[in-house]
C-alpha cells in the first residue's frame, strides 16, 4: 500500500512538474491581456480594422512588439490559427 502511494504521489508530481515547465514555454500569440485588444470578440477569431489594429499595435510596448513579431516569424507556431493577426501584425512591424 505505501509503495503504491509514493509512486502515485512520485506521478502526480512529475506531470505537476511538467505541465508547470511547459507553461513558462508559451507564446505572445496565446496571452489574451495581450491579445485582446486587436480582435472584436472574445473569442479571438475577428480582427479590428486596419486603424484600431493600428492603435493597439502603437500601443504595445516595443519590446512586446518585437516579441510578437518573433513568434510570428516561429515555424513551430500554428499558422492557421495566428496567419491573419501576423499578416497585420508584420505590416505594422515591418
Amino acid at each position: 500500500m505505501n509503495i503504491k502511494m509514493l509512486s502515485l504521489g512520485a506521478m502526480a508530481l512529475a506531470m505537476m512538474t511538467g505541465s508547470a515547465l511547459a507553461a513558462g514555454n508559451t507564446s505572445a500569440l496565446d496571452d489574451p491581456a495581450k491579445m485582446s485588444p486587436f480582435f472584436t470578440d472574445a473569442g479571438m477569431k475577428t480582427l479590428r480594422s486596419e486603424k484600431d489594429f493600428k492603435t493597439a499595435w502603437m500601443a504595445m510596448k516595443p519590446e512586446e512588439q518585437k516579441a510578437v513579431l518573433k513568434d510570428c516569424g516561429d515555424t513551430k507556431i500554428n499558422k492557421t490559427t495566428h496567419a491573419d493577426f501576423c499578416a497585420m501584425a508584420k505590416k505594422m512591424g515591418g
